[in-house]
Formats: C-alpha cells, structure tokens, sequence
C-alpha cells in the first residue's frame, strides 16, 4: 500500500465527499498521492425512436464536461499538498473503477457507500459492495 496511489471514485455526494476526507487523510499518512475518479454511465438511446434530442454520445460528452466542472470546484474546496490526479471514465461504475484500479496500480479504493438495506439495496446495484468483493487491492467503504 505504501507505493500506490489512493484511488477515490466519488459520485458528488455527501457521502462521497465524506469518503474524499478518508482518502485525503490516508495519502498525507502513507505520503501517496490520490486519483479522484468519477465514472459517467453511457446513456442508452434510439435515434430511430425520437426518445432523445442529441444523441448518447453527445449526452455522454455533455455528462463529462459537468463532471469535470463538478470535479474542478471539488479541487478547489481541498486543503491538500498531495499530488491529485482527476479521471473520467465512461461505462458501468464497478467495471470502471476495477479497471482503473488495476491500470494504476492503485494501494488502495476508499470509497462511500450510500448503505442502503432491504428492498432499495435489491433495486440498486451496490457498487462499494461489488468493489469491494473484486478489487485485488485494498478497499476501505466509508459510510
């Protein structure tokens, strides 16, 4: 853990700022820099329905240049000498963040999880769960 990056994956929440002060309090301990990454999902659609005005790809594009505005303003908020690297990422957030992981040579995934239970935890896909369970470095979930 001591050579690798810390890897950061946030959606802009509460929670994901809160797991953001954990990733930044580990870098500075282990003297590493951090990836933030956020993961923008490819937006399904069908020209030949009329269902969207642009199409995916232009949506997507439209998804990442908020993100990257969004990412640019967290920065800006930080209290931290560390090296910070920003990453975005298009396609399904577990995939994502495991390849990332892996491309980077990443010590260590902290990120938040939303701790949803019963029947929401059925309905949404619990990406810090699914990290978790394949990341082949160290994950810490912060709630």
């Amino acid at each position: 853990m001591r050579k690798g990056q810390i890897l950061c994956p946030t959606d802009f929440s509460e929670t994901a700022s809160h797991a953001l002060s954990y990733a930044i309090e580990m870098a500075n301990l282990y003297q590493v820099g951090f990836r933030l990454l956020h993961v923008v999902e490819q937006p399904v659609g069908d020209e030949n329905y009329q269902i969207l005005a642009i199409t995916p790809d232009e949506l997507a594009k439209s998804m990442e240049d908020a993100a990257a505005e969004k990412m640019k303003s967290l920065l800006a908020k930080l209290d931290s000498n560390l090296a910070v690297e920003t990453m975005i990422r298009r396609g399904d957030a577990v995939t994502e963040i495991l390849a990332e992981a892996e491309e980077s040579a990443a010590g260590m995934i902290v990120i938040a999880s939303h701790g949803r239970t019963g029947f929401s935890h059925f309905l949404h896909t619990n990406v810090a769960e699914a990290v978790a369970n394949g990341a082949k470095c160290p994950v810490l979930v912060v709630k």
